[in-house]
């Protein structure tokens, strides 16, 4: 029986992580976050290299901490909760944690180490312009040279690629066999000769990156994984994105709203909240984020027992994305033309994070696989429906 109690080392770990935050996360940092669109900070991340917490999961003997699956649901949820600028740390033990399980031991003892202190960033080279979340369509090369792979592609929504040391590449190297069978993955140096990162900024103001990589040349023992095994290490990454969701969001998003309802006053000298439709609004988006948060436990759950939660991961990210989309819709429509006024703007409403969610809410259902790769994992994993023609 799931029980959607964290339990109490979860509920102190959520305590010091909240204590914590409260702490770092001043407004200056968050203005500084939106500002430049890069959510990643040097002194943020060496605040959690400090108290061990870049890789609080991993086990000692790797450099964690040995948190199990139900206190990092309750240490992300408070990280979200916040937006703190932790997607460049993530991404970077997303690929850490790959390179554990199949790189090299030459390379996890190059890389790790480093990754544990804080001192590199690793991030996603998996989409392209034409394929988008398909992507095992991938058409960027890697032609093998002796000891050295050629590479010549380019990358869509690189996010932090600019500010990176790796890129976790997804390359092609078999034109002859299937689509997922000719693939091959590799961890790529940006300081390498013919790397280039060009800025792509979203609606939200998050800065995302095009990356070109032009008869670029990396020695063999960059490669993680066998010659054309590629999907298989793909899966082991893409089975964390999947599992991503934006509970916390949605339910910080709950709370802002609520706060306005409750606290401004109306020309009539009432609150919002005695609106009818203002009370149901927030039922509704209240609902949809106790719905969120009930599907992110029992993935983590499940990840606690030791079952792979293939579909219910991406269940998890399917409905807390859209249903951010629909709540923030619904509150802009709430506050009427006020919400419209930008993120900071002192005059707006709760500075304007309102508005913020509206156009932020609009990228959740394409990061992590769009809302159609999500349907198509949970038809085939969770109901064993045969795959689309």
């Amino acid at each position: 029986m799931i029980d959607f109690r964290l339990g109490p080392e979860s509920d102190a770990f959520r305590a010091e992580a909240r204590e914590f935050l409260d702490r770092v996360m001043t407004e200056e940092l968050e203005e500084r976050v939106y500002r430049t669109g890069v959510s990643h900070d040097d002194d943020y991340r060496a605040e959690l290299r400090d108290r061990g917490w870049l890789a609080p999961s991993w086990p000692v003997q790797w450099g964690g901490q040995g948190r199990d699956p139900l206190e990092m649901i309750a240490f992300q949820e408070e990280m979200q909760r916040v937006h703190a600028p932790s997607y460049g740390i993530g991404t970077t033990m997303m690929v850490a944690r790959v390179i554990r399980k199949l790189g090299s031991e030459a390379l996890q003892e190059e890389i790790l180490p480093r990754a544990l202190r804080g001192e590199i960033m690793m991030v996603l080279g998996f989409s392209e312009p034409e394929a988008g979340s398909d992507v095992a369509a991938a058409r960027c090369r890697a032609v093998r040279d002796g000891d050295e792979w050629v590479i010549n592609g380019q990358k869509m929504f690189t996010t932090n690629g600019h500010i990176a040391d790796y890129v976790f590449l997804l390359t092609r190297t078999n034109l002859d066999a299937p689509k997922h069978k000719g693939l091959t993955t590799f961890l790529v140096p940006t300081t390498r000769p013919w790397f280039e990162a060009q800025g792509v900024f979203t609606l939200s103001g998050e800065r995302t990156n095009i990356t070109f990589y032009n008869d670029l040349r990396i020695p063999d023992r960059y490669r993680i994984g066998e010659v054309d095994e590629g999907w298989k290490v793909m899966t082991v990454s893409l089975q964390d994105e999947h599992s991503s969701g934006f509970a916390s969001h949605c339910g910080a998003l709950v709370e802002r709203a609520e706060a306005w309802a409750r606290t401004t006053v109306t020309d009539d000298g009432s609150h919002p909240v005695d609106d009818a439709d203002v009370r149901a609004r927030l039922m509704r988006a209240a609902t949809e984020a106790e719905v969120s948060k009930l599907l992110q436990r029992r993935a983590a759950w499940m990840d606690a027992e030791g079952i792979t939660p293939e579909a219910e991961g991406p269940m998890v990210k399917l409905f807390s994305s859209e249903a951010i989309v629909r709540m923030a819709q619904d509150f802009t429509e709430m506050l009427g033309p006020d919400g419209l006024r930008s993120y900071f703007d002192p005059t707006a409403p709760d500075d304007g994070r309102i508005e913020h969610a509206m156009r932020f809410s609009l990228g959740t259902a394409i990061y992590g696989g769009t809302s159609e790769v999500q349907r198509n994992i949970i038809a085939q994993r969770g109901l064993g429906l045969p795959k689309p023609t």
